[in-house]
């Protein structure tokens, strides 16, 4: 299949998709009855009801009673927990970058495409909200984006349409710490050549609707005039990267090495980014860990940065590091990113020491903390979206997987209706039966054929002439 037909083909799956939530049942109200309930912040609940209108839980126990406009979903037997939560990906865009190096002023809404497999994927998976970000290739990115794995176009899917900027203290392919530095500094200092000219602009206009003339140096009108910028006045070149410093949105700083962490901490304190500021690590950065202490936020660790592997120098032996652990044991929160199955990256973290609660945090709290959105998502309380989901059974355990899962109090999700699944499951199993017939086929073939005791030219066997 070409690569046209396979896009077509994934559209129309997402079509489909989207169709059948369309029409599916919908009402405002939707009561979920009898599950063992894991809120994540909070006690479990070993039976209970949850009850959501207009897209919010507005109820949640044990004595919770359905409306009777409401639709009810029965899932006694099985368990419900928060959505899960990327805090950082650039899956389900068509270009991971741009070409151009520093790029506030781009968006990634831009290169977000509804219909790649990725949104559903994530969807049968589990992972409710995705934070949309450019990779890592460059210095600083475009904005990012929270979506819902769910919709035609990136308006529908859109969560919140000004997910931040990140800024990439790793060197980029072709340059390196020294350039990327120089270019990240280089960026700020345009922009502040920019904000003083736009300054002293503004105070002249001021004074000349005011009939007024100069009467101060240019020093001085560059100082007056920085009351009079604001936001939607300056340059969209420039606007992103004003905000971040003024703390109208969020920055994210990704960090590959070690060395990387001391020079973006020290550089975010130069520029004053502190309340809306994530750290993103690379594997090697646990060996900063004192530096990462105290942060306003959890770090994000994605997981091809769960193992830091080196040769010790001395020795010449092969040394892994398991990073979570190093994290956790300096008490330092971190969010998991890059999820493929989530429950399969939380087992990791439980296999190498945390409780399963902890794991759990792990990809849904503290990823929706990380991004700034933990008063809205991550975790099961009155006033929060309805982003839920209802599993088969422990969500440790290698046989549970996604029943259900709600978004915003809509049912988006129904193993039992995904077509895609139950196709790839009869084609694997179609395989495996051609496989297994096809090697007893083989088998039967190589087996040495019984002698009936006949020769080919019709004489008689070795040892029989004697008989005759």
């Amino acid at each position: 299949m070409g690569y046209a037909a396979r896009r077509l083909a994934s559209l129309l799956v997402a079509i489909a998709m989207t169709a059948a939530v369309a029409t599916a049942q919908h009402t405002d109200k939707l009561f979920i009855r009898g599950a063992k309930i894991v809120p994540v912040v909070g006690d479990v609940i070993e039976k209970g009801n949850v009850l959501i209108e207009n897209g919010k839980i507005v109820a949640m126990g044990a004595d919770v009673a359905s409306p009777f406009d409401a639709r009810v979903v029965e899932a006694e037997g099985k368990v419900v927990i928060p959505g899960y939560v990327e805090s950082m990906t650039a899956r389900g865009l068509d270009v991971s970058n741009e070409n151009v190096p520093v790029a506030p002023f781009l968006q990634v809404f831009d290169a977000i495409d509804p219909s790649d497999e990725y949104f559903e994927e994530a969807l049968r998976n589990g992972i409710t909200s995705i934070h949309v970000s450019q990779a890592e290739n460059a210095v600083v990115t475009g904005v990012s984006r929270v979506v819902r794995p769910l919709g035609l176009s990136v308006e529908e899917m859109t969560v919140v349409p000004d997910g931040g900027l990140k800024i990439c203290f790793a060197p980029r392919r072709g340059a390196d710490h020294a350039v990327q530095l120089a270019d990240l500094r280089g960026a700020f200092r345009e922009m502040d050549r920019y904000l003083e000219d736009l300054a002293e602009k503004l105070y002249e206009e001021d004074l000349e609707k005011k009939g007024e003339k100069v009467k101060v140096s240019p020093k001085e009108a560059r100082e007056a005039g920085k009351k009079l910028v604001t936001v939607d006045k300056i340059d969209e070149k420039y606007r992103n990267l004003y905000r971040i410093r003024e703390g109208s949105l969020d920055v994210y700083v990704w960090c590959q090495r070690a060395m990387d962490v001391h020079a973006a901490l020290a550089f975010a304190k130069e520029q004053g980014l502190g309340e809306r500021m994530t750290m993103v690590l690379g594997s090697e950065t646990y060996k900063a860990v004192k530096l990462l202490k105290g942060l306003s936020r959890p770090v994000i660790l994605p997981i091809d940065s769960f193992v830091h592997r080196e040769i010790d120098r001395m020795t010449q032996e092969e040394k892994d590091t398991f990073v979570p652990s190093v994290l956790a044991e300096n008490k330092i929160p971190f969010a998991v990113a890059g999820l493929g199955e989530p429950w399969f990256d939380a087992a990791q973290l439980v296999r190498n020491g945390m409780t399963p609660a902890a794991a759990l945090e792990a990809i849904t709290i503290l990823p929706a903390r990380a991004i700034g959105l933990d008063h809205r998502l991550g975790s099961l309380e009155v006033g929060k979206e309805g982003n839920l989901l209802i599993l088969t059974g422990d969500p440790m355990d290698t046989m549970t997987w996604v029943d259900m899962a709600v978004i915003e109090g809509r049912l988006v999700y129904e193993r039992a209706k995904d077509k895609r699944l139950r196709h790839l499951i009869q084609g694997i199993f179609d395989t495996r039966m051609d496989e297994s017939r096809k090697a007893a086929a083989a088998k039967k073939d190589g087996e040495p054929k019984k002698d009936d005791g006949a020769k080919k030219d019709g004489s008689a066997p070795a040892g029989d002439e004697k008989k005759n």
